[in-house]
């Protein structure tokens, strides 16, 4: 299933929170556990739930902290460096220090879908 970000599109949360959305692409919702490791090398409980050329969704047991860079073994893109940009809750959003070029995301994208 693919979902849409909405660019630059203010949320509103009710009384005073507001969520901001930045991101300029959708989401490809999967469920894949890929091996990844952690800013000490030590390898990450990981779970990826959603994925983009840019970054990914994760659920992950181990403390991470925004900043944090962890490392990534994704099928056909390879071992990808990501910086930690939010943690809330055994959850965890990634950007990829360097984008999946479009030919290896597809085929990245049918494996984690055949593994859903």
């Amino acid at each position: 299933m693919r979902t849409q970000a909405f660019v630059g599109r203010c949320v509103s949360f009710g009384s005073n929170l507001a969520y901001s959305d930045p991101r300029r692409e959708g989401r490809d919702d999967v469920y894949y556990r890929a091996r990844a490791f952690g800013p000490d090398a030590k390898q990450l409980s990981f779970i990826v739930v959603n994925v983009s050329p840019h970054g990914l969704m994760a659920r992950c047991d181990d403390p991470l902290e925004t900043g944090d860079r962890i490392r990534v073994v994704l099928p056909h893109a390879g071992t990808m460096v990501a910086e930690v940009r939010w943690a809330l809750g055994g959850r965890i959003g990634c950007q990829f220090e360097r984008a999946i070029d479009l030919a290896s995301y597809y085929e990245l994208i049918s494996v984690m879908v055949k593994a859903k």
